[in-house]
C-alpha cells in the first residue's frame, strides 16, 4: 500500500510505503567467544609477529611450562573473553608410530612389513632391505639353563638363565623428525628381543633419541623465549 503526500517540508512530494508480511529474521544476539588457539611450540611467536601492534603488552603475559613443554600467550589478561594462544612441543607422529622407547612390541613379520613401508626414514636403504629380509626369516637360538635344589635345612637354589642368539643386527640408523614441525634427526636404534618359547616380541630402543628429546625441550623453549622477548619486550614472561 502506497500513501502519497503531495508536499513535504522542503516542497517535494513524499511517498510512504507500507509493507505487510514477516520481517527478515535477524541474527540472534550472542555472547562474545573466548578465543583459544593451539598449535606447534612457535604458535605464540607467529601470532605476535602479525599482530603485535594490536595488543597492549602491559596487559598480556606468557606462561612457560617446561614440564608440559608449553608456551601460553594470554592477551588482555583482565578480560574474561581475552585471547589465549598456546604452543606445545609434540613428538612427531612418525617417531610415535615406530614406538621407540615407548614399550611398544612387534612380531617379527609385523615389524618387517612396517619397516618396508617406512624405508624413507632409514639412513641407508640397503640396510633397510637387509633388516626386512632378516625379520621375515627370523631365526633365534635359545639356550636355557635351569638349576633348582632344596636342602634339608631349608636352603634353596632356584636359578634360570637364557641366552638368545638371533640373526638380527644390534642396531640401525634412522633419519626422522623427533618433534612435529621440526627437521629430521639422525638417531641410532637398537632392537630388543623377548623370546618366551614360540612367542617372540621385538621392541625398539634408542638412548640417543631420548637424549636428543631431553636436550631439545629446553633449547626450543629458550629459543622461543628469546624471540618473544625481542618482538614484545613489554610482555611479562612467567615460568611455572
Amino acid at each position: 500500500m502506497n500513501v502519497v503526500i503531495p508536499v513535504g517540508y522542503d516542497g517535494t512530494p513524499i511517498e510512504i510505503v507500507l509493507r505487510e508480511g514477516e520481517a527478515v529474521k535477524q541474527i540472534d544476539d550472542r555472547e562474545p567467544l573466548i578465543v583459544g588457539i593451539s598449535g606447534t611450540i612457535d604458535a605464540p611467536f607467529r601470532w605476535l609477529q602479525q599482530r603485535i601492534g594490536l595488543i597492549d603488552q602491559k596487559r598480556s603475559n606468557v606462561i612457560i611450562s617446561r614440564d608440559n613443554i608449553t608456551i601460553d600467550l594470554r592477551i588482555d589478561e583482565e578480560n574474561y573473553y581475552g585471547q589465549s594462544i598456546k604452543g606445545k612441543l609434540v613428538t612427531s607422529s612418525k617417531i610415535n608410530a615406530f614406538g621407540i622407547n615407548y614399550n611398544k612390541t612387534w612380531e617379527p613379520q609385523q615389524l618387517a612389513q612396517f619397516f618396508k613401508m617406512n624405508r624413507a626414514f632409514f639412513k641407508d636403504k640397503a640396510e633397510n632391505m637387509q633388516i626386512v629380509s632378516e625379520l621375515k626369516n627370523f631365526r633365534a637360538k635359545v639356550n636355557q639353563s635351569i638349576e633348582q635344589s632344596k636342602e634339608e635345612n631349608g636352603s634353596k637354589t632356584d636359578n634360570f638363565s637364557q641366552i638368545v642368539d638371533s640373526n638380527l643386527p644390534e642396531s640401525f640408523k634412522l633419519s626422522i623428525p623427533l618433534f612435529k614441525g621440526h627437521q629430521p634427526e639422525e638417531i641410532e636404534v637398537e632392537i630388543y628381543s623377548d623370546v618366551d618359547g614360540r612367542d617372540i616380541r621385538l621392541s625398539l630402543v634408542s638412548p640417543a633419541a631420548e637424549e636428543l628429546l631431553e636436550n631439545a625441550r629446553n633449547e626450543v623453549i629458550d629459543k622461543q623465549i628469546e624471540l618473544i622477548t625481542k618482538i614484545a619486550p613489554g610482555i611479562v614472561i612467567i615460568e611455572q
